[in-house]
């Protein structure tokens, strides 16, 4: 199957799908380190526009023909990009599972992006005002939305692991 996080920074989402990998043994897919890559090779593609998640769903694709279980780790703000993850999983014939990571306390998430860190050199994460003014549009379908506020990670990863069909089911 394919596991496609979506959130604004400072939610927890990279957390989440990290240690989901980890637990899944699952390939990891995070479109900020493709497009950092992208952005230090010789072409010097910055900003990466599409190019980051145009790599990653053809390099989802391939692991799900390969029978691996994938994590792709990205905002995933619009339509278009919900919709094309969803368009590699169907053309590799496995299942997309969209997962939204929120934080629906403002205090706590505004928290979170202010001490927050990158562990991808060179990239600066976006502040409080660059992630609430943020183009993100609401959803239109049903997803599993995990809500991280006020809760640890592995509280945040039971629930979602409770909620995600068997790989087994794919």
């Amino acid at each position: 199957m394919l596991v496609i996080f979506a959130g604004l920074p400072g939610t927890g989402k990279t957390t989440l799908a990290h240690e989901l990998a980890r637990r899944l043994g699952a390939v990891y897919l995070r479109i900020d380190r493709i497009e950092r890559a992208l952005a230090e090779s010789y072409l010097k593609i910055h900003p990466a526009e599409d190019a980051g998640y145009q790599v990653g769903y053809v390099l989802a694709e391939d692991n799900l023909r390969l029978g691996r279980t994938v994590i792709a780790d990205s905002v995933n703000p619009i339509a278009l990009t919900r919709d094309a993850w969803l368009r590699a999983a169907a053309r590799a014939g496995r299942a997309g599972i969209e997962v939204e990571v929120i934080c629906s306390d403002p205090a706590e998430h505004r928290r979170r992006v202010e001490e927050r860190r990158s562990d991808i050199a060179g990239l600066k994460p976006p502040d409080w005002r660059a992630v609430v003014g943020r183009d993100y549009r609401p959803w239109e379908r049903d997803r599993i939305v995990i809500d991280t506020a006020g809760r640890s990670v592995e509280q945040s990863l039971d629930e979602l692991l409770g909620r995600l069909p068997s790989p087994a089911a794919d």
